[in-house]
């Protein structure tokens, strides 16, 4: 601990309620950096995907271990230190920074290892997306994972998890297989279906509410290395067809198939015909990682005549990645979306109109099928709610810093509530927001909710691991520090 470090954070008037002695006790503990403003290294350290995320941690440690963090964790308990844990800093609520307070930076816990025999893949926590698909396509393997590369696995599964492969094989969270994991008593522990089962239940949906995730083992499927997918597009003035068909195509679709329909401006890309560039249009985002490809997706050939037509066959990390440049670090991202138990024929034109308001240069709106595997549970479940979801639908709104969002967050609400009605009631954990209160949290784990405060009662009675979407104990109205 230098005296520039005790400056730049202002420690040395207390800052956290810690001393500079105790700073420094904790750094020498500690296999890994502990970062303050100014170090090399920082900036990237606190860099989250969503600009709208304005907290900044007073110090980061970044655990090269579990004992690091189990070292960071018996800290914070001891000293009352405000804790949160990044992964990938992907996620659009920003909990992966704990403002005023200590951040887990798990960068460098990068590593993949996979057991082609055994179809299982140990991934480090902070591994992005592109590291496991990287190391499992080698293999011509893969698990369950979302659909930008570089999104981080940890808080991706924790919250459910979905993507490609959801409807063949179920949420990310239903393919874990075990964890390392460190508690809130500062122990590291291995939980499983037959060690800590309770724990693991709650870990595979239940977010950062349990503990911190030092490893993720995942069960591998055989998939790829090529798949036939991506996305086709028609002019604003088909929409109609392209909803119609849409619907169509995931009434009938098998569950090697995943589709998604988006509505948007067409962005001014080299595969966008020039007179096309931000204009809006409806387009259609396939995978389909089996056989029998071009006859599943003939009710989308149909439509004929498409401004642009990228599907095709490519290799699976192709398609993992092809989205990543529409979803940069550093813009602003206000998103609102709804699990859905189908899509009956009134919904189609509220979700168009609604669409069109929202589409700006960088904004879109999305009906994603869900359906199959997602649908059901192994024998002992897991706490994902919301099994009765058939497809996800929301609106995304998003712009530069330093623009005006107000008439874009306007229209993401107002075409929100025109879709609500049509919900199940629930909704994704993942995609919530800072806004976002307790009774939405709830709703994200309806069937499991209850079972999730006693788990958390049990492991974490004091809710030390609260900057989250955050599960309170069971029987706890509020916690000391929220009085």
């Amino acid at each position: 601990m230098t005296a520039r470090m005790l400056e730049v954070t202002g420690l040395e008037d207390g800052g956290v309620g810690l001393s500079a002695t105790q700073i420094e006790k904790l750094g020498t503990r500690l296999a890994g950096p502990l970062l303050a403003a100014g170090d090399n290294g920082w900036d990237e350290a606190v860099l989250v995907w969503n600009a709208m995320v304005t907290a900044v941690p007073r110090l980061v440690v970044q655990p090269v271990s579990a004992e690091d963090v189990a070292t960071v964790v018996r800290f914070a308990a001891d000293h009352g230190v405000l804790l949160s844990v990044k992964g990938g800093g992907h996620n659009i609520g920003g909990t992966a920074l704990a403002d005023g307070g200590l951040t887990l930076d798990m960068s460098r816990m990068r590593e993949v290892t996979v057991d082609p025999a055994a179809r299982l893949a140990h991934v480090g926590p902070g591994c992005l997306l592109q590291d496991v698909d990287r190391a499992t396509q080698r293999h011509g393997l893969a698990t369950v994972l979302g659909f930008v590369s570089e999104t981080g696995v940890a808080g991706l599964t924790l919250g459910g998890g979905f993507g490609y492969l959801a409807r063949r094989f179920g949420w990310a969270a239903d393919n874990l297989e075990q964890v390392e994991i460190v508690t809130a008593d500062g122990r590291i522990r291995t939980a499983s279906r037959t060690e800590h089962p309770d724990l693991f239940w709650a870990l595979r949906g239940g977010g950062g509410n349990f503990g911190i995730v030092t490893r993720f083992t995942f069960r591998l499927h055989r998939v790829g290395p090529v798949i036939t997918g991506g996305l086709a597009a028609w002019g604003a003035d088909r929409v109609d067809d392209v909803l119609a068909t849409y619907r169509e195509l995931t009434a009938n679709a098998p569950r090697e198939l995943t589709a998604a329909v988006v509505v948007r401006l067409a962005p001014p890309a080299p595969f966008v015909p020039e007179e096309w560039q931000l204009k809006p249009v409806a387009g259609v985002l396939v995978c389909h990682s089996g056989k029998g490809a071009e006859a599943d997706l003939a009710p989308l050939r149909s439509l004929g005549d498409p401004i642009f037509d990228l599907i095709g066959e490519k290799p699976y990390t192709a398609q993992q990645s092809m989205l990543d440049e529409t979803e940069p670090k550093g813009l602003n991202q206000y998103w609102k979306a709804e699990f859905l138990p189908d899509l009956p024929a009134d919904y189609l034109p509220a979700f168009r109109d609604a669409a069109l308001d929202v589409a700006s240069p960088l904004s879109f709106s999305v009906v994603f099928h869900l359906a199959g595997a997602i649908n059901e549970a192994d024998e002992d479940g897991g706490a994902v709610g919301n099994r009765d979801a058939r497809f996800i639908s929301g609106f995304s709104g998003v712009w530069p810093p330093g623009d005006d969002g107000e008439r874009i967050v306007g229209a993401v609400r107002a075409g929100w509530e025109r879709i609500r009605p049509y919900s199940t009631g629930g909704n994704y954990v993942n995609f919530q927001l800072p806004e976002d209160g307790p009774d939405r949290t709830a709703a994200a784990y309806r069937g499991t909710y209850e079972r999730l405060q006693q788990v958390k009662a049990d492991c974490d009675p004091d809710n030390l691991f609260r900057v989250n979407r955050n599960i309170r104990p069971s029987g706890v109205l509020s916690m000391p520090h929220e009085r």
